[in-house]
């Protein structure tokens, strides 16, 4: 399908591009460097057209008019002269509910898409927009979360307002996903106003306290929640790193026998640990009442043994980087990691609940002790 993108070039016209793209559509570019016979050939020629362009932030009241109310009635008589009934996205904001210059201008731009909706019975689908967040949003511009992400990850002070409202926000993603289903599905439209769900309400305060939690993880390894806004919102905060600070260090616990690294924590699922056994070494020898873990032996190769506490039995798995498979450490079992070979082993270890020194579940015994005994 060919579509016609105005505002491409915007926060939510590049994110929008390359969804579009990467779903097989050909996609025309409009934006400011755009000429006006370009723009009058790709009406011509479109499936489909996204209304994304418009001015929030001008130097003077007049510019609002002109962006978002006259530039709209231009691309509505340009359908027009197309003589073709081209079904029409338009972005507009929940500012169009309040009395400011954008807001109204805004709301006269819905007022013109609506009127000529009527007049000639071509679809539109008028969203107003939350808040939106999301990857390649301009810092100190228009949107809290994009300043913010910036300044935090750049050591930089955010200031907080307290008594300011809650805020909905919606995810540039959640918006992408919802456009790309009306322009697949094109449902039957109708002269009312769409909003892009999920959206999330949140205060200053709560975001602020994420995003410092985000940056405090690389210190105390915790991993932010993956779910809903969370997620999202930890997805755009990596977005502004600097290309340099991507990668942090770990804190490698190393003796002779070779190193542990715990890499993450989380509360909920316990943590992710990497371990290198040198040649010859054994590691282990000791069971937990409720704690489980899994190992994952990625070079190099490993015995690794079991015994059910009490019994005398002794299980016993050879695992390798040439050949990957998890092996469940369940409790109750005494188990021992052992590196054979001439190299390291490099094992990814897995425990379900993070270590309490206070409440350790950790009891030694030797996996072979009780196998010499009765024998």
């Amino acid at each position: 399908m060919k579509i016609l993108v105005t505002g491409a070039k915007g926060f939510i016209g590049r994110n929008l591009c390359l969804w579009l793209k990467n779903a097989g559509h050909e996609v025309f570019e409009y934006d400011l460097d755009s000429s006006l016979d370009s723009l009058k050939e790709w009406v011509r020629v479109s499936d489909f057209i996204v209304h994304l362009a418009g001015i929030n932030r001008p130097l003077t009241p007049e510019e609002f008019i002109d962006g978002n109310v006259n530039f709209t009635v231009k691309l509505l008589s340009l359908i027009e002269e197309a003589g073709r009934k081209i079904p029409l996205i338009f972005s507009s904001s929940t500012q169009a509910e309040k009395d400011n210059d954008y807001g109204r201008s805004k709301k006269a731009a819905e007022d013109q898409i609506f009127e000529y909706s009527e007049k000639t019975g071509n679809p539109v689908y008028v969203y107003r927009l939350y808040n939106v967040f999301g990857k390649w949003c301009r810092p100190n511009y228009n949107s809290v979360i994009a300043t913010w992400c910036y300044n935090v990850s750049h050591d930089l002070p955010i200031q907080i307002n307290s008594e300011a409202p809650a805020i909905d926000f919606v995810y540039i993603d959640d918006i992408c996903k919802e456009f790309l289903r009306i322009i697949k599905e094109q449902p039957k439209a109708s002269l009312e106003i769409l909003h892009v769900e999920p959206h999330s309400k949140k205060t200053l305060q709560e975001v602020a306290d994420l995003l410092h939690s985000f940056k405090e993880s690389r210190k105390d390894l915790s991993t932010p929640l993956q779910e809903g806004f969370e997620k999202k919102l930890y997805a755009t905060y990596l977005s502004y790193l600097e290309e340099d600070d991507f990668a942090y260090a770990l804190n490698p616990h190393i003796d002779n026998r070779g190193s542990f690294t715990e890499i993450l924590k989380t509360q909920q699922f316990g943590q992710v640990s990497v371990n290198i056994g040198h040649p010859g070494i054994t590691k282990g020898n000791h069971y937990h009442m409720t704690k489980n873990e899994k190992y994952l032996v990625l070079s190099g190769t490993c015995i690794i043994k079991f015994r059910k506490v009490g019994t005398d039995k002794v299980i016993t798995y050879e695992c390798s980087g040439a050949d990957l498979k998890v092996v469940d450490i369940p409790p109750g079992y005494t188990h021992s990691i052992t590196t054979v070979g001439d190299t390291d082993s490099v094992t990814l270890m897995w425990a379900s609940e993070l270590f309490d020194p206070e409440n350790p579940d950790t009891i030694y015994e030797n996996v072979e002790e009780q196998s010499s005994k009765n024998n």
